[in-house]
């Protein structure tokens, strides 16, 4: 599963490559070690987990699943920070494009999330994949 990850981060960096996004592989393999046996893994990307355009190096991977948003780092030296957001906790997605860079902004019951130094490339197709995501999790959708 690490592989298919840390293959995703990268596949998504290929692709975007003006994201800025910094030990794919390390923050790849904490986000493996998070997922339930059960999870299977939608979409990734990679982004830096706050509001500023100088701030470039708190990257993220942030892994949809079929039962979750996963943002993990590895630290540099030793532990890591991992948060996890339930598709029912999602309350809001905005998306900001600037003259460079993105940002994605998703508001959830407890918390505020800013992600940001996102390809401007990238963002139509991160606010589809997360509005699916989401979709998927309302009591409505019969699919």
């Amino acid at each position: 599963m690490y592989h298919e990850i840390y293959q995703k981060a990268k596949s998504f960096k290929t692709m975007y490559p003006s994201t800025i996004a910094w030990r794919l592989k390390a923050h790849s393999k904490i986000a493996e070690q998070a997922l339930n046996p059960d999870e299977v893994v939608d979409y990734v990307f990679v982004a830096q987990k706050n509001d500023k355009i100088y701030d470039i190096i708190s990257t993220y991977v942030i892994v949809l699943t079929n039962q979750r948003i996963l943002m993990c780092q590895k630290r540099l030296l030793f532990g890591y920070f991992s948060t996890s957001v339930q598709r029912y906790m999602f309350n809001d997605l905005k998306v900001k494009r600037g003259i460079i860079w993105g940002r994605i902004y998703i508001d959830t019951i407890k918390e505020f999330i800013a992600l940001s130094n996102i390809s401007k490339a990238a963002l139509l197709e991160i606010e589809n994949k997360i509005s699916e995501h989401v979709a998927k999790a309302r009591p409505d959708n019969k699919s």
